[in-house]
């Protein structure tokens, strides 16, 4: 039995799994992370947390499947992108992460975008001008914190930091490199001088590798600190949300995958190159293949922190305040008598790009309760998804089959919500532990042991959500009124 073993570094926790290429979860493991949003529009996070994390993890997974450290043999790590980690010249991280979803650099955006052609750096990069750039960050950090700038050496993503914590090699992915602006898409490799116009400085990048190359070994120091066998091999890894799309078996036009992590993402499979600057763009991890995709700033991240800041009084249901809620919010009425939540609580991503974006509850009456609340947040993030189907449709991208997966899909009032407010029947997928399955089947292609298709026997489907008819006319009107929202506040919060 040939065993691989699987990290991803998400936003609301680290979760590590041990699969063997027969279709067989040995173990799974996680540890919480603390998301850090000490300034409105911020989001940052401790690097050595996700590191600690996975020294914890993974003694856990080889305990729980009584398999030896020597028999993993391969390891992928999995993670959010685009995020900033700077490393000084010894390899240790100057501060915090500056996360994907991090909105403080609006003003450097706008400066990005008076001083280069938007149209041809989207036909030359694959993206638009917008938040997700790291070039916005760094011009920030030039501009806030130039002293520990002045330090930095190398210039990482969440998994590649990983990847350097367990090799001790350098290198940036490729679907990290897309993300934040600095690959030609023509030539597939990093564009110094692209990046350099968006206010990266050319020595901080590393090498480029892809997802499923060998980067190095296990350390010698690593293999002390986590349990692992020195000299396993270590591939490049995988963007979180790609990853888990490999594992849900989203490979044809048409197929779409929802997922409901600390984010929420929106993703298709194509094999036809459409660069939308309303948009992010990927590779798919199979060759060939590229995936289109959204993400929300927020999506878990926003529903843990109502619970810690307004539920703490909420007795739990079956061991969580989560189900509490749903509970609640399942005997409220579509569309929550009237309020409309808008969930931008960090600014928000695709389709808007607009890191000036904010919260809001609108309509809010004394016969509203905490049930109706929590289905208007519910009900905001289906909105913000069905936003994002039209955005793909009117790219050109058809949307025909809907499956759900990770932490947020095991909640049935909520995937209930969403299909309503699409129209849609969505697929509920099982045997799906998110990205941490994707990036320990990267290893496996990776090393020769398995091949891509091979990971459809892990995932069986589920529930299936089909959408309540009474509830269309209801949704549509509150999908207006979300909208319009948005667009009447947007002169009062930027």
């Amino acid at each position: 039995m040939t065993v691989f073993l699987g990290l991803d570094i998400g936003t609301t926790s680290t979760i590590g799994i041990l699969v063997d290429t027969a279709g067989n979860i040995l173990s799974l493991a996680s540890r919480p992370v603390t998301l850090y949003s000490e300034k409105p529009g911020w989001a940052e996070e401790e690097t050595e947390q996700w590191w600690q994390n996975c020294c914890a993890i993974i003694p856990d997974l080889l305990a729980q499947s009584g398999i030896e450290a020597t028999r993993i043999a391969g390891i992928g790590v999995a993670g959010m992108l685009p995020v900033t980690v700077l490393l000084d010249d010894a390899g240790r991280p100057l501060r915090r992460s500056i996360q994907q979803s991090d909105a403080r650099a609006g003003t450097e955006v706008e400066d990005i975008r008076r001083e280069i052609d938007e149209a041809a750096f989207l036909e030359a990069a694959g993206c638009g001008v917008n938040q997700q750039l790291v070039g916005a960050k760094i011009r920030w950090l030039a501009r806030h914190e130039p002293e520990m700038l002045a330090r930095a050496k190398t210039l990482l993503g969440s998994y590649d930091y990983l990847n350097f914590r367990l090799t001790g090699k350098a290198a940036v992915e490729q679907n990290w490199a897309l993300e934040a602006g600095i690959i030609n898409l023509a030539s597939g490799a990093i564009d110094l001088a692209q990046a350099e116009r968006t206010g990266i400085p050319g020595h901080l990048l590393p090498p480029l590798i892809r997802s499923s190359a060998i980067l190095g070994r296990v350390t010698a120091a690593c293999a002390r600190e986590t349990g692992l066998a020195e000299g396993t091999p270590v591939v490049g890894g995988a963007a979180d949300m790609i990853a888990s799309c490999l594992g849900a078996g989203v490979v044809s036009n048409g197929d779409v995958l929802l997922k409901f992590g600390g984010a929420v993402d929106i993703l298709t499979a194509t094999d036809v190159l459409r660069p939308d600057p309303r948009l992010f763009l990927d590779y798919h991890l199979v060759p060939g293949l590229w995936m289109p995709n959204g993400c929300m700033s927020t999506g878990g991240s926003v529903l843990n922190w109502f619970v810690e800041t307004f539920a703490g009084a909420i007795e739990p249901l079956n061991g969580s305040r989560h189900a509490a809620l749903d509970a609640m919010a399942a005997d409220r009425p579509a569309g929550a008598l009237g309020l409309t939540f808008l969930p931008y609580l960090l600014g928000e991503k695709t389709p808007l790009h607009d890191p000036w974006a904010r919260g809001s509850l609108n309509g809010l009456t004394l016969s509203h309760d905490l049930g109706h609340i929590w289905r208007a947040v519910l009900e905001s993030y289906a909105y913000a998804i069905r936003h994002h189907i039209e955005t793909f449709n009117e790219a050109g991208h058809r949307t025909s089959r809907f499956l759900v997966s990770d932490g947020g899909a095991k909640s049935s009032v909520w995937m209930g919500v969403v299909s309503d407010v699409l129209g849609q029947p969505l697929q509920r997928l099982t045997g799906h532990p998110g990205s941490c399955l994707g990036a320990a089947w990267v290893a496996a292609v990776g090393l020769g042991a398995a091949e891509w298709n091979g990971i459809a026997a892990f995932t069986t489907r589920d529930t299936v959500f089909n959408p309540t008819p009474g509830n269309r006319e209801i949704y549509d009107r509150g999908y207006a009124a979300f909208r319009d929202l948005y667009r009447r506040l947007q002169s009062v919060q930027s």
